[in-house]
């Protein structure tokens, strides 16, 4: 799916996959944020020739005029794990809501592990 609006100047059009790679920018500049899940090594490898190591634990979900945002994280070990994923929710929010002129209605972080 996608993203659509109209403005004075016409209708614009933003894709899912353009969102996901602006959520795992945000995501990387975020205080705490260590790197994302790896799976196995065949779909690591697919995932890297697809889009980028980064990309592929982030997946988002348009309907109408609202943004639905699943995202896996490593946080660092010795951080506050709940501020650095509030944190991360209200950066993503922002920052996505401001990018896109839609509303974010959810974001589901899942932290999958913790790196020193």
């Amino acid at each position: 799916m996608s993203v659509k609006t109209n403005n004075i100047y016409g209708k614009i059009i933003i894709s899912d996959k353009t969102i996901e790679k602006f959520v795992s920018h945000i995501a990387t500049d975020c205080y705490g944020i260590v790197a994302y899940p790896r799976h196995n090594a065949f779909s690591s490898f697919v995932s890297l020739l697809k889009t980028g190591s980064r990309f592929r634990s982030v997946k988002v979900r348009s309907e109408e005029d609202r943004i639905f945002i699943e995202i896996a994280v490593i946080v660092k070990y010795g951080v506050s794990i709940k501020a650095v994923v509030e944190a991360l929710k209200e950066s993503i929010k922002y920052k996505v809501e401001r990018f896109t002129g839609m509303i974010v209605d959810t974001i589901d972080v899942s932290v999958t592990g913790v790196v020193s």
